[in-house]
């Protein structure tokens, strides 16, 4: 179960996974060995489930990101193939 200081954790490794625990303890109003324990935990419970790095499209010449959505008029196999 989750408190306030998970949540406000949570928020903060949302923006950046890499801060380090004492700054991440400064931020949410923890001591650091309580906020590394919180942390641990949440990675034990799966309430963190991983950490990503999120590429810069830009740097590696992708200049457009799309989403696209298509609606077809029947769900036939002979229109989509």
């Amino acid at each position: 179960m989750t408190d306030k200081f998970d949540l406000l954790i949570l928020a903060e490794l949302q923006q950046d996974a890499r801060l380090p625990t004492p700054e991440l303890a400064h931020r949410v109003g923890l001591s650091a060995p309580a906020c590394y324990r919180r942390v641990r935990a949440l990675r034990e419970s799966g309430l963190i489930e991983r950490e990503v790095a999120l590429v810069a499209p830009s740097t590696m010449g992708w200049p457009i990101t799309m989403l696209v959505l298509v609606t077809l008029e029947r769900d036939h196999g002979r229109i989509v193939d």
